[in-house]
């Protein structure tokens, strides 16, 4: 699995100025904000996607225990324990930091909440429909949706700012 992850990275790190180009074609026909957002969304979320959909090497399990799995990867080490969790958290961060700017409706904390929590019940359903020898846990899910309400947080500034202007009508000064 180590060089799985590595291939992914490598892939991801190659293909850089890629999106880069993307959102810079996007950008003379959208503008910047919608193209940077776009591609973040594509290129931050489907690198981890593509990871955990790999096939696995864990006994194939459903765990809906909250704080379970999450206890054993702590007891596994310090080691473990940071990888897996900023690991999960980071899934849909990009998601989490990018669709609140690119999409007003989901320009709220709870909302991206909702929406990484949505995607990562999808994973964690695929991971065991398509029996990938992974393990299908709630706590995956409980801190991929953090990692995309914590993103949205660090957004909150840009997102934040066009919802006050656009509630008062696109007209006046924000106060914050």
């Amino acid at each position: 699995m180590p060089g799985t992850i590595t291939a992914v990275v490598a892939a991801t790190v190659a293909a850089l100025p890629l999106a880069v180009l993307v959102a810079w074609v996007l950008a003379r026909r959208r503008g910047w904000r919608v193209a940077t957002a776009e591609t973040g969304i594509v290129y931050g979320t489907v690198p981890w996607l593509w990871m955990i959909l790999l096939p696995g090497r864990e006994e194939p399990r459903v765990n809906l225990v909250p704080l379970r799995d999450l206890l054993d990867v702590l007891a596994a080490g310090p080691r473990v324990a940071t990888v897996q969790i900023v690991g999960n958290l980071l899934v849909f961060a990009a998601l989490g930091f990018f669709a609140p700017l690119r999409f007003r409706v989901l320009a709220s904390v709870p909302r991206m909440l909702a929406a990484g929590a949505a995607g990562s019940v999808l994973v964690e359903t695929l991971q065991y429909v398509l029996r990938l020898d992974r393990v299908s846990s709630v706590d995956d899910v409980l801190l991929n949706a953090a990692g995309a309400g914590l993103a949205a947080l660090a957004s909150r500034p840009w997102w934040r700012d066009r919802s006050l202007v656009a509630a008062r009508g696109g007209r006046g000064q924000i106060a914050c």
